[in-house]
């Protein structure tokens, strides 16, 4: 059995953490490399370095799946002046593709902070800033014989999914009207009569990025030659994607001792910490630098705040009401490797997906 492309594996991962969720300034995606190629083997970083490309070259891989990625700003000349230049340079010579999901990994909610907030052990999780741009609505008219076999592919293609709640709709039964001009073949009635028909409004919620799937799916379902339907974009919250996570400690600890257990479960050398401020249960986090978030945190309830990047001046945000707890960047994001190995192992069991053993993280520790 053939192996996968590499397109094969791209659109896998851009199904599971979607390209429309990456921040303005992010560049995920394919950034090197012939989708057409079958993969040989992946390896997983949290960056991508002239030494990761190397080592997938020595394991026999020809892809590299990153959470960081190494061209963030346009590239005007491969002369190798600098680490960007370098890396981009030897996996196009050594055909290694490279592949990275960032910022839209950080804001699916199966993604980078849910597996931090797992590593931590919080329980009855949720988005902790959920995204404002994403739902979108559609509005349909179908005959009310139709409407199970409709219902479903609308459904199965993705929609009606609220929160916890899988295949949500709303349904109304009215009438509708319509003229059939000459040359048309109605559902119902004959070309150049007035008719009126029994019709049930629908309507689903879904995700923006879904749109085309959702409509193909209504198209290939639904009886009429011409399908009713409006489109809607929503200001909604959208609790399946945003920044951060917040959930709950299984029993409240001391903040020294929530400290201890986040530096031990973490696999931490330090971590830059605020005063305590009390009791810690709810405990909010953001893989990177969130420290914009933390306004978010503490409106939120949180007792605690698990990110990274903090300034000197911004640990003063905390006001006594939370413990914030900065990580380090690296430390942050350091398990979105074995999150990347878990969903790719479970999808592509027939070929090698590596750990890669380069250490990226560019500070050290005395």
């Amino acid at each position: 059995m053939a192996n996968p492309k590499i397109k094969d594996v791209v659109s896998f991962l851009e199904a599971w953490a979607p390209p429309s969720l990456q921040e303005s300034y992010d560049n995920a995606g394919l950034l090197v490399g012939d989708r057409e190629k079958e993969v040989t083997g992946i390896l997983v970083a949290l960056d991508c370095t002239e030494a990761v490309v190397e080592e997938a070259r020595k394991t026999g891989c020809n892809l590299i799946v990153a959470h960081h990625p190494i061209i963030f700003k346009g590239l005007k000349k491969l002369t190798g002046a600098n680490y960007v230049e370098r890396t981009v340079i030897s996996a196009i010579r050594h055909e290694v593709a490279l592949f990275a999901a960032h910022t839209n990994l950080d804001n699916v909610i199966t993604g980078v902070n849910q597996k931090i907030a797992s590593v931590i052990g919080l329980k009855e999780t949720r988005i902790l800033v959920p995204r404002k741009d994403t739902l979108s609505k559609l509005v349909t008219f179908i005959p009310p014989a139709h409407v199970g076999q409709v219902m479903d592919a609308l459904f199965k293609a993705g929609a009606g999914q609220i929160g916890n709640y899988k295949n949500c709709s709303f349904r109304l039964a009215g009438q509708g009207t319509f003229l059939p001009s000459e040359g048309t073949h109605p559902f119902q009635g004959e070309p150049g009569k007035m008719e009126t028909a029994d019709e049930t409004r629908a309507e689903v919620i879904f995700p923006r990025h879904l749109t085309s799937a959702i409509m193909d799916a209504l198209r290939a379902t639904h009886p009429y030659e011409e399908v009713a339907y409006y489109l809607t974009e929503l200001s909604n919250e959208d609790q399946e994607s945003g920044t951060g996570m917040i959930g709950l400690l299984p029993e409240p600890l001391e903040p020294i001792e929530f400290l201890r257990r986040l530096k031990s479960s973490m696999a931490l050398n330090v971590i830059r910490h605020t005063s305590p401020a009390g009791p810690i249960h709810k405990v909010a986090v953001c893989g990177g630098a969130g420290s914009s978030f933390l306004k978010a945190a503490i409106k939120a309830g949180a007792d605690a705040y698990v990110s990274a990047d903090f300034k000197y001046h911004e640990f003063f945000d905390a006001e006594g009401k939370i413990l914030v707890a900065d990580v380090g960047h690296f430390e942050s994001e350091q398990f979105t490797k074995d999150l990347l190995v878990e969903v790719l192992s479970k999808k592509f069991p027939t070929f090698a997906i590596n750990f890669s053993k380069t250490v990226t993280n560019p500070i050290s520790y005395l």
